[in-house]
């Protein structure tokens, strides 16, 4: 199961390691809307392994993200090159200018912020509580006192459910267990045999799986703090960041992001624009 977790810099011989490996495409030369029209191509680095934001199905890119990208293209009115690489090669790209920007869903943090010019926020990951749709004892959170939760064992979503136990305890009564799983699938699965009462689990991941079996499991509140998935442009070009934000604004005003949300996840997000970028971001 891949996670935002697992998402870190390569070190300088890891580095080099995967820039022999990496096939070869053409630079993006250029930082300028004037220079993608007259390359007559929008060409972004994804990595496409994060369903329902980015994925391949059928030999092919595609996912919330790209027709999000395909709105842009056809904006500029130019062809879509959407590169797929391993995310370790996809900001120091950048950097090169081998794409236009970097469409794949970044986590934003401080760290990341002072170097790469992060765009408003495309997408936000929280963690949900799922429950078998049949059950009616848990309806809010604070119900999940009591009752047998699981989630996968070293992902995001296992500190923030402990977390949560912790709050519990300090009402009254905590889980009645925790179970820790190889891969959410495996949470939903102990859900539907009745080993699990409640899953702790990423919600674009939920998405997905709710997606696959309708009707199973619903979703009764959110934990923790949701994580802002952005995309992200050289800081030298700030036209190209411009051009990001502007779209999902119009985008988002003539309902059709709302639109993507619905087609992707099964439900519309609330996206900031302002206070989203840390301290000291480019």
């Amino acid at each position: 199961m891949i996670t935002l977790d697992r998402r870190k810099f390569l070190t300088v011989a890891g580095g080099v390691s995967l820039a022999l490996a990496m096939p070869s495409f053409a630079f993006a030369e250029g930082g300028s809307l004037a220079d993608i029209r007259q390359r007559g191509k929008l060409t972004v680095g994804t990595e496409a392994a994060y369903e329902p934001f980015e994925f391949v199905e059928n030999g092919k890119v595609v996912g919330y993200g790209h027709d999000i990208l395909e709105y842009m293209a056809s904006k500029l009115g130019v062809a879509l090159n959407q590169v797929n690489l391993p995310f370790q090669g996809l900001l120091p790209g950048l950097m090169t200018h081998k794409f236009d920007f970097v469409a794949t869903s970044v986590g934003i943090n401080p760290e990341r912020a002072k170097r790469f010019a992060f765009s408003e926020p495309v997408g936000v990951v929280d963690t949900v509580l799922v429950v078998r749709a049949s059950d009616t004892t848990v309806t809010k959170t604070d119900d999940v006192a009591g009752k047998i939760v699981g989630t996968q064992m070293g992902s995001s979503s296992q500190p923030i459910a402990q977390a949560f136990d912790t709050q519990l305890k300090a009402k009254g009564a905590g889980y009645a267990d925790i179970k820790l799983f190889q891969a959410y699938p495996d949470v939903m699965v102990a859900l539907t045999n009745k080993t699990l009462d409640v899953g702790i689990m990423p919600s674009n991941i939920v998405a997905v799986l709710m997606k696959k079996e309708p009707g199973q499991f619903r979703v009764i509140g959110k934990i923790g703090e949701p994580k802002m998935l952005a995309w992200v442009a050289n800081p030298q070009d700030k036209e190209i960041r411009e051009f990001i934000n502007t779209s999902l604004a119009e985008l988002t005003k003539n309902g059709q992001l709302a639109q993507m949300q619905k087609k992707w996840f099964g439900y519309t997000m609330s996206l900031p624009t302002s206070g989203y970028l840390p301290e000291g971001a480019v």
